[in-house]
């Protein structure tokens, strides 16, 4: 008989609601207790064997902290995704404690999903990652508050400025830009200020991220590297990739990998009818969002040169290969479904998709051949 307790946590920022499955099929609340390490070492104290407990709680907004403290002493515990959790037709109640026994019920029964939780170091780089991405959000609602004011007021660069957001541009706005009211010159100088205080800070931030993949493990920084022999991957896209999957090798196959980024279709089927509909979008955002852009890289004919050759130099024959294979396959991919008569979103998608199975056959072949070395060693 199974003596493992599985225990159902509601986790919030001050307190963590808990119920537990017992072995013989009970399934009762225990309370509240302050979300503290303190309080949650007493709770597994009074459980318990930390053999014999099984804990599980909702991604949210409270990280992984529980599950580290969990773990350090001894309890397994998964993270689970909330939006894969069983939910019965007619329920219309919703409480912490019910969430927990809920929880702690499909958790017993198998019926819960886990999601990859990162350790510490990996977790930072995904913060620094995406704290990047924050701030070229940033800098481009500066840039369009800035834009829109220009207009409103009738300023036009001249046509020797072919490009917005050049150098020459922003010099043509500071230097040749002038109001006569003192309220929109003040008004100026702050949308010009937070333009140039978003174009440090992305700076700072890659900096940063160089810094950090310096001092990254080996078998990551060389899947980081390898990512890069792709064209429309550069540094940020590779980093993003493998800051926001982590290990690739965990996906048993690239359809896996791009069921994660939700970039796969919607299907309704049932018996003889088929149907298909938009991406579920129901993935990581983040990764999404970077492949969708290096997508667009594909439109053009095959080429390696230029900063695409730079990335390139060291990297073995065989991952250049699959690089080229990458180029043909998408780019004739991408004349097919245009010529088709798709979108271009449509097919920047599609495209992005595939590249997701070369981005997993490149990460997998490098970190198997970390595996390799270090059974040797």
């Amino acid at each position: 008989m199974s003596t493992i307790r599985f225990i159902g946590l509601d986790v919030h920022a001050d307190t963590i609601a808990v119920a537990v499955a017992e072995p013989d099929g009970e399934v009762r609340s225990l309370g509240v207790i302050p979300n503290r390490l303190e309080s949650i070492r007493k709770l597994v104290a009074k459980l318990g064997p930390v053999g014999n407990l099984k804990a599980c709680y909702e991604a949210g907004p409270t990280g992984y902290v529980t599950y580290w403290q969990l773990t350090a002493l001894g309890v397994a515990c998964e993270v689970i995704a909330p939006t894969l959790i069983p939910v019965k037709a007619g329920d219309r109640v919703k409480t912490n404690r019910r969430d927990a026994l809920k929880l702690a019920r499909s958790y017993r029964a198998g019926d819960l999903t886990p999601v990859w939780v990162p350790d510490a170091a990996h977790e930072a780089l995904r913060d620094l990652v995406r704290a990047r991405e924050d701030a070229r959000q940033d800098q481009h609602r500066a840039r369009h508050r800035l834009s829109k004011f220009l207009l409103r007021h009738g300023q036009r660069p001249p046509d020797t400025i072919k490009k917005a957001w050049t150098l020459k541009y922003m010099t043509w706005i500071k230097e040749q830009v002038h109001f006569d009211e003192s309220a929109s010159h003040a008004t100026l100088l702050d949308y010009v200020r937070e333009v140039d205080h978003m174009a440090e800070r992305i700076e700072r931030l890659e900096g940063a991220i160089t810094e950090a993949i310096q001092k990254a493990p080996p078998e990551m920084r060389a899947v980081i590297a390898a990512l890069q022999a792709l064209r429309g991957v550069a540094m940020i896209t590779a980093v993003t990739v493998v800051a926001e999957v982590g290990s690739l090798s965990r996906f048993q196959s690239p359809r896996q990998l791009m069921g994660y980024s939700g970039m796969v279709s919607r299907e309704y089927s049932t018996g003889n009818h088929t149907q298909r509909g938009s991406i579920t979008k129901t993935g990581n955002a983040h990764l999404r969002r970077v492949i969708v852009e290096s997508a667009w890289a594909y439109q053009y004919r095959p080429w390696v040169g230029g900063f695409l050759r730079k990335r390139q130099q060291g990297l073995d024959q065989d991952i250049k290969d699959l690089a080229w294979k990458a180029q043909w396959r998408l780019h004739t991919r991408y004349k097919k479904l245009a010529a088709a008569g798709k979108k271009k979103p449509q097919i920047v998608t599609a495209v992005g998709r595939e590249l997701l199975g070369f981005i997993w056959a490149i990460a997998v072949r490098i970190e198997a051949q970390f595996k390799t070395e270090r059974k040797v060693a």
